[in-house]
């Protein structure tokens, strides 16, 4: 199993996660100037297989020569059940290893495939002189072995970073019955993807990865497409894929603490910092208001405030020390 030879963020910024098919070299370009935290060129569906080979050169040419400032970038490769998977993951890292962050593996099932993928790029890695464990590895679920393996699959490799919600073709996988790709199934009372989503959100939380839902289809439908990702956001889910520029700002937004909760956040650490400490008499509880707060509380704002911080929000409110 990989060691990488350096200590490797893998905590990156992801609310809003662009794909990009990497056959249409204006969509690669025009990706490079939207707000998206993170962007995927894809090889696997939004390539038909004549394309593929043409793709993968595209997206090289693109990783290399673009701007992708500020971008986590990632390539989407085929899947290990088909042939194109070992030929897209050794051009594109071959090619441009050094300005990519993350290989995406959709329809994975086992923790095998994770640990394949992790070998090839070892390899790749030592070949081309790059620095071995730097890229890592997106799990994206897809079918319901997959999600019955998603601990094993979590745990398969350091390169892993986020578990990823593929629903159509788990919808498919497990006869939903429905065509509408995200929505609620007829018939159903409750929300049919509340278990899978909060399947993929322990996992990820115990091997502490990021979990990202998948794509709407409904491109058109932006208020639709809010409800879907506050769903995810609203149970801890760190971002959702976007399919059109018209969803990024709504992603970002989504998946941003409000300006308040911002503000509350930091106000509670500093407020529990000054209370632990030796001027604030060391206290393992204070008031903020008329909020009791302690470590628990602490722990709370701490992902609040990472979250804010992330997205490069700025403080609106200042800590004053109660007076003695």
């Amino acid at each position: 199993m990989t060691t990488p030879s350096s200590p490797v963020n893998r905590l990156r910024p992801r609310r809003s996660c662009l794909a990009v098919p990497g056959s249409n070299p204006r969509f690669l370009e025009k990706a490079q100037g939207l707000p998206a935290d993170q962007v995927f060129l894809d090889l696997e569906d939004a390539c038909a297989p004549l394309a593929k080979e043409g793709a993968r050169h595209h997206i090289v040419d693109a990783l290399n020569n673009g701007d992708w400032t500020g971008k986590t970038r990632v390539v989407r490769v085929n899947d290990w059940t088909t042939h194109w998977t070992y030929r897209d993951v050794i051009t594109v890292v071959e090619g441009a290893g050094p300005n990519l962050d993350c290989i995406m593996l959709p329809k994975v099932q086992d923790a095998q495939q994770v640990v394949a993928l992790d070998l090839l790029l070892t390899q790749i890695e030592k070949t081309m002189g790059f620095e071995v464990g730097r890229i890592g590895i997106e799990a994206q679920i897809e079918n319901a072995k997959g999600l019955v393996n998603i601990d094993d699959i979590a745990a398969a490799s350091p390169r892993v970073e986020t578990l990823i919600f593929g629903p159509a073709d788990f919808m498919a996988s497990i006869n939903m019955k429905t065509l509408v790709v995200g929505q609620q199934p007829p018939g159903y009372p409750a929300d049919a993807y509340h278990y899978i989503l909060m399947r993929i959100l322990m996992a990820a939380r115990t091997h502490d990865l990021q979990a990202i839902d998948g794509p709407f289809l409904q491109i058109r439908d932006v208020d639709a497409y809010r409800e879907v990702a506050g769903r995810a956001a609203a149970l801890g889910f760190d971002g959702k894929w976007v399919l059109h520029p018209g969803q990024v700002d709504a992603a970002n937004e989504v998946f941003s603490p409000s300006q308040d909760d911002y503000d509350h956040a930091e106000l509670i650490l500093d407020a529990y910092d000054w209370c632990t400490s030796e001027e604030g008499g060391k206290k393992g509880s204070a008031m903020l208001g008329d909020e009791m707060i302690d470590e628990a509380s602490r722990k709370m704002a701490l992902v609040i405030a990472g979250k804010g911080r992330a997205a490069g929000m700025e403080r609106t409110s200042k800590f004053e020390a109660p007076e003695a």
